[in-house]
């Protein structure tokens, strides 16, 4: 008796398909991708971008390590720092900046006593500068020495004052204040180069620098602040009056303060007038003690009405 498959009890079961079997087709999509085909040299451009960061490390290296690399950096070091100390030099023969600590080493002490010496100085007796080891004290130990703090916050307060006197006259622009500013540090400028250059043809032995004329032809700002503030105070009879005391003040200060420093040879030998060389000193320090006087009215005249 013959039976079939289908009459039989057992279902068939489906034929298995082997994987990756030519039954697929070439279309067929694969769940991993076989690189054992692909060539050696393909995988080197991976490996060049590696090394070439390294080889460009190795090259700064190489080049740093160089002897004639190295030569040429000191010796352009070398060439920098001669031409600083060069530069340094030189505008420390006109301008001591290095010295300029001393010049501000003041204080509240000292500050009293320097305007009130500037205000009153007929009573002072002994104007000479005190040393210490043969180097002057600083200004804060000697109200003597010349100072920088004094001339710089008096010409500030100059400015500042010649604006309020503009204000109060309806006069007042910021240009207006500015030409003010710019002439009186132009006329400063001007005063100090003129007693450098009568120092020169006098040829005067004298330990006096640029910052010591700079500062006593700024002390003549405290004068011009009295004048200004007396003007606005109590009108044109109170400035003329105020600026009279203090023109004659600053003239005795200077007087007094400058014959130590260009008579300084002949006061140590007793002859202050004898002879042509000496009357020649005498007459500089009497021409930079007048000209503080004018330079102090032509500065505040028209300030006050």
């Amino acid at each position: 008796m013959d039976y079939t498959g289908t009459q039989s009890g057992f279902r068939q079961q489906p034929k298995m398909r082997l994987r990756n079997s030519s039954a697929d087709g070439p279309d067929a999509s694969q769940l991993f991708e076989d690189t054992s085909g692909v060539e050696p040299g393909s995988q080197t451009g991976y490996r060049n971008q590696q090394a070439a960061p390294q080889a460009g490390n190795f090259a700064g290296q190489a080049l740093l390590s160089d002897p004639m690399s190295n030569l040429a950096m000191a010796y352009g070091s070398s060439l920098a720092s001669q031409g600083r100390e060069m530069v340094d030099k030189n505008l420390d023969r006109f301008i001591p900046i290095s010295k300029l600590k001393y010049y501000f080493a003041v204080d509240t002490v000292y500050v009293g006593k320097k305007l009130g010496l500037l205000v009153f100085p007929y009573m002072h007796e002994n104007w000479e500068v005190s040393y210490q080891q043969d180097t002057p004290v600083a200004p804060r130990f000697d109200v003597n020495a010349p100072d920088l703090y004094i001339p710089a916050m008096g010409f500030i307060t100059y400015i500042l004052v010649a604006g309020l006197a503009l204000g109060t006259q309806n006069r007042f622009t910021p240009e207006l204040l500015g030409v003010q500013a710019s002439s009186a540090f132009v006329w400063l400028v001007m005063e100090v180069l003129a007693v450098l250059l009568s120092l020169y043809l006098v040829t005067v032995n004298t330990d006096l620098t640029t910052i010591d004329l700079l500062a006593f032809s700024g002390y003549k700002y405290v004068g011009m602040i009295v004048g200004l503030v007396a003007g606005l105070l109590f009108g044109r009879p109170g400035y003329y009056l105020s600026l009279l005391w203090c023109c004659a003040a600053i003239f005795v200060f200077m007087i007094r303060t400058l014959r130590l420093k260009l008579l300084s040879e002949a006061a140590a030998e007793g002859r202050l007038v004898r002879g042509a060389r000496n009357q020649l000193r005498m007459y500089l320090t009497m021409s930079i003690a007048a000209a503080q006087p004018i330079f102090m009215y032509w500065l505040t005249y028209h300030l006050i009405r």
